[in-house]
């Protein structure tokens, strides 16, 4: 075994080998890196111990026992217990017989998660080019003549003697004006983000405050602040009105009782879209609502995509759209009692490289 110790070890994929009860026989040393792990403390331990959630990989493990032969999945989800984050993975498991040894499995796992990232980044940077073409076009078309109706409805109502008979013209103006307001809202600010540099958690305070005074008494918010964070060079007006859509997002999944966790990190080697910075701040909104439903989450960010009745679908569209402006992104990960979105500033735009 030490010979195929050496020769797994200098490989930059990770290897487990597990016998056919799934307990740990072996792993190298880039398993433990992406597990989290020491082979000293797993070894002899169940496969199950390493994982949050197991139905994937035991899936796997279980076909190609039963088969005898070589069995592979891609983009297969798993949780390190040592992590709260999820990774995505291709997985092979391939049957071996060792002379002087139980016969077992051989997984090897490669980790795919920046691939999958990069490609949901690069989506949701077209899906925002896209979102603003049409927002412009369908801008064009509705506010002309919309203008054109508020006009006639106002000429109407100078010409009405009976008093009773303006409250419609009223109504016309007054429901001409809102829509109005939704286009210019879709359409976001005018002008190019006001940059100053500001401490984000100056920013945040502010929020959480008002995110307080709008929550229910049963909505607990908590602060998970990193106070290392430098300054950021923001638009101050844009980041609280995107942080603020995601906050009152947040309360609205929660309903009347649960918690909202507003929490910062620095991040080092990000990539967002095609480009990879050395260092992002991370500014998330984790809560304890439902989750975002299945058919939801690959338009969540369109404009006029809604999972509530009441809602316009705006306020993410609006919010991925600011920052956005500032070469960050907002992304997101949920699943029931666990909702979290992120969104990612880059200290610097010139301290980036090209992802090929």
């Amino acid at each position: 075994m030490t010979d195929l110790a050496r020769i797994l070890d200098g490989l930059t994929t990770s290897v487990l080998l597990v016998d056919r009860g799934q307990t740990l026989l072996y792993l190298n040393v880039a398993a433990e890196t992406l597990l989290g792990v020491s082979r000293n403390q797993v070894r002899g331990r169940p496969l199950s111990e390493l994982f949050r959630d197991t139905a994937g990989l035991t899936a796997v493990l279980e076909r190609a026992a039963q088969t005898s032969q070589q069995y592979s999945r891609r983009e297969l989800t798993i949780r390190p217990i040592t992590s709260d984050e999820e990774l995505v993975i291709d997985c092979s498991v391939a049957p071996f017989d060792e002379a002087g040894s139980p016969s077992g499995m051989l997984v090897e796992i490669t980790d795919a998660t920046q691939h999958k990232r990069v490609t949901r980044d690069t989506a949701l940077l077209t899906q925002i080019g896209g979102s603003r073409a049409m927002i412009r076009q369908l801008a064009h078309e509705i506010k002309n003549p919309l203008g054109g109706l508020r006009g006639a409805a106002q000429l109407l109502d100078r010409q009405l003697a009976d008093a009773s008979m303006r409250e419609y013209t009223t109504v016309i103006i007054n429901e001409a004006d809102r829509l109005v307001s939704l286009v210019d809202a879709l359409l976001g600010p005018g002008h190019a983000p006001r940059k100053e540099p500001i401490n984000i958690h100056e920013l945040l305070q502010h929020v959480g405050h008002l995110l307080a005074a709008e929550a229910p008494a049963g909505v607990v918010i908590d602060r998970d602040y990193d106070p290392s964070l430098p300054p950021l060079k923001l638009d101050r007006n844009q980041i609280i009105q995107a942080m603020l859509n995601l906050g009152r997002n947040a309360i609205q999944a929660i309903g009347q009782s649960g918690r909202l966790t507003l929490r910062t990190r620095a991040l080092t080697s990000v990539s967002i879209g095609t480009r990879r910075y050395r260092l992002v701040a991370s500014i998330q909104f984790e809560d304890t609502g439902p989750g975002v439903p299945d058919h939801l989450r690959d338009t969540l960010f369109y404009p006029l995509v809604t999972g509530r009745a009441e809602g316009t679908g705006l306020g993410l569209a609006v919010a991925q759209d600011l920052v956005s402006r500032h070469d960050g992104l907002i992304e997101f990960t949920s699943r029931p009692g666990q909702t979290l979105f992120t969104i990612l500033l880059p200290f610097s735009t010139t301290d980036a490289d090209e992802i090929s």
